[in-house]
């Protein structure tokens, strides 16, 4: 018996090892990530301190679950724990590597795009990777050296409550310590990068699972007296149309163009002497040409645009409200359209369900959605995300003809996506020669793009649809991110990317072909905007109130409005000046020196309101207890 007894505890002791061999490689693991693959910028000693005590207390937590079972199961519920975690710190790691960003719970419940994002993931991937996934094939090893005895002996509730008290104390020191360096760190949440940095990245994530149930809740508890609040917020701060362009296109088609991954950087720039979007210059030189636009998008990217620009409320600081708020009621262009005649159409090249376009449109108000299954796709014809630009908009030609007019409509470009890859003999533009693969791909694709784009101006010019219609070119968000800033200074002729410099690099195209004043007053429009403003933009070129909309942009072609536009992250830029919400900094135009934070106070405040207003219109569902006229 006491032999029995003896063999009993070495199970147990064997068992319990193999959790702290577990719980030692999986924080060692998580800390050569953090330190490595996400630029956390850590700006001192305590700061680096934190970064290694951070992961202790979520793995201590996680890996306290196989505690709970017993004799065989209790190895194998580690190993599961660990595959678990291991899946979304890499997972990470790969988004963090395109975005910088980290994932969020309505990210991770977008489950049905992950097929779509393959070949992305990719590109991303490195050899060394498989350090990752190191520690899992030891505790393979070791499960197969230890034979797991079927020993179902209580649990030990007392080395539960150890670990568990550890774990929370562990945990409590992080808070305090991170608390100490950026005050109220949990109630102003507003930069996941600096959550991840001084609370872990497991901690980051229990944390932003708690937000989404809270913010989930919020349109249960809304009522139509903080609606109210915010219509008079907007009536506050409307401004009035230009007379000599309210309803200078009234009854015109309206033509809407998203340019995937599309940034300002590019227009007039030359690789190897070579113009890398010869079309798109000569149109800003025949159109209007905003030549200070911003994306305003957060990490819906091409979807947030297409909310920014159809409903001029701003997507969610976490996940894309095509996925999280497809149900809601909004007052969006589509909708409006279709009350005053109009057929509304979208094109896309894509699965019609990538982004939940399938259901939001039909919530935004488009009678038409024409996806991937109504054109001809074939291996040949198709790269990446979908139909190469050229085949889409000329398989999409003959239905924008066949509608009735007028209408408004939406094309989705996608060949010039990440990772910026094309099929030999697609274009016989030569590749950058920066040292970065991906930056040299990206300026291919975005001069195949701008044939594209050539291609079907010639086509709407042939047919008579270039006179009827308000054609409108829009990027729709960055396409090169900030892990491939090196390169990209190169590009610029700068020594480095400064935090001004990236805030300008979100500058997007944007043009606005308007029936009959080509060649007039067509110029260079100095305006600083962004997505958000196209729809008061639209609706007035089209002579359509917008006096009791519920919108936050104002009509780039007012006189009164304010040269200035709102980032998704809270930062702000004005026709003076830049601020950092980011990095809590003033930036002053146009050299990007630092400048006392007063200057920015004003943009800074109206940023912070215009963003909490939105989000609570988004959140509570708020447009239902307006009567729209």
């Amino acid at each position: 018996m006491k032999m029995a007894f003896d063999a009993q505890n070495t199970n147990r002791r064997v068992h319990y090892y193999f959790l702290y061999t577990a719980i030692i490689l999986f924080w060692i693991k998580s800390y050569l990530a953090f330190h490595y693959e996400f630029n956390l910028d850590i700006e001192n000693v305590m700061q680096s301190f934190i970064l290694i005590i951070a992961p202790i207390s979520s793995t201590l937590f996680f890996f306290g679950l196989s505690l709970f079972f017993r004799g065989k199961w209790h190895p194998f519920s580690i190993l599961a724990i660990d595959f678990f975690l291991t899946v979304l710190l890499y997972a990470n790691i790969l988004y963090y590597r395109f975005f910088n960003d980290f994932i969020t719970t309505p990210d991770i419940m977008q489950f049905k795009n992950f097929s779509q994002l393959e070949g992305s993931a990719h590109a991303l991937t490195r050899p060394l990777d498989l350090f990752y996934w190191l520690d899992f094939v030891i505790l393979i090893g070791l499960i197969w050296l230890m034979k797991p005895s079927t020993d179902n002996s209580k649990r030990d509730r007392k080395r539960i409550v150890t670990l568990y008290t550890l774990a929370f104390s562990i945990f409590l020191v992080n808070l305090t310590l991170a608390e100490g360096q950026r005050s109220q760190l949990l109630t102003r949440a507003f930069d996941r990068a600096k959550l991840v940095k001084l609370l872990g990245l497991y901690n980051y994530h229990v944390y932003d699972a708690i937000i989404n149930v809270r913010t989930s809740t919020q349109k249960a508890f809304a009522d139509s007296s903080s609606a109210i609040q915010i219509q008079n917020y907007i009536k506050s701060n409307r401004v009035q149309p230009d007379p000599d362009f309210f309803g200078i296109a009234k009854g015109k088609n309206v033509i809407l163009i998203s340019l995937e991954s599309t940034q300002n950087f590019l227009i007039n720039k030359k690789i190897h002497g070579e113009e890398i979007t010869p079309f798109l210059n000569k149109l800003s030189k025949e159109t209007f040409y905003f030549n200070n636009f911003y994306h305003n998008t957060g990490q819906g990217k091409t979807s947030d645009a297409e909310f920014l620009i159809d409903t001029s409320l701003y997507p969610l600081p976490r996940g894309a409200v095509f996925t999280t708020n497809a149900h809601n009621q909004f007052e969006a262009t589509p909708s409006i359209l279709n009350k005053h005649g109009y057929t509304t159409a979208a094109f896309h090249g894509n699965h019609k369900s990538f982004w939940n376009r399938d259901i939001m449109y039909n919530t935004l108000g488009y009678e038409h959605f024409f996806s991937e299954q109504d054109f001809n796709v074939t291996d040949e014809n198709s790269i990446n995300y979908g139909l190469k630009d050229k085949e889409f908009l000329n398989q999409a030609f003959p239905k924008l003809r066949a509608l009735k007019h007028p209408f408004y409509t939406k094309f989705i470009l996608l060949t010039n996506h990440f990772p910026f890859i094309l099929d030999h003999g697609d274009t016989d533009f030569a590749r950058g020669d920066t040292g970065d693969g991906v930056l040299n791909r990206y300026f291919q694709t975005a001069h195949y793009e701008d044939e594209a784009l050539k291609q079907f101006f010639n086509q709407l010019k042939t047919s008579g649809l270039y006179n009827q219609s308000v054609i409108i070119l829009y990027g729709d968000h960055y396409g090169i991110s900030e892990n491939h800033y090196k390169a990209m200074a190169k590009v610029l002729g700068i020594d480095h990317v400064t935090p001004y410099d990236h805030y300008q690099l979100q500058k997007v195209p944007l043009f606005i072909h308007i029936p009959g004043m080509d060649g007039k007053k067509s110029k260079v429009m100095e305006t600083v905007g962004g997505e958000i403003d196209l729809k008061p933009t639209i609706l007035n070129l089209l002579g359509i109130q917008t006096d009791d909309a519920i919108v936050f942009g104002s009509d780039l072609f007012s006189k009164e409005r304010l040269s200035f536009t709102v980032f998704r992250d809270g930062s702000a830029v004005s026709d003076k000046y830049v601020y950092g919400n980011r990095q809590q900094k003033c930036y002053e135009k146009p050299n990007g020196d630092q400048v006392d934070m007063s200057l920015c106070e004003d943009i800074r405040k109206s940023a912070q309101q215009d963003l909490m207003f939105s989000d609570k219109m988004i959140y509570g569902d708020l447009l239902r207890f307006i009567d729209h006229k």
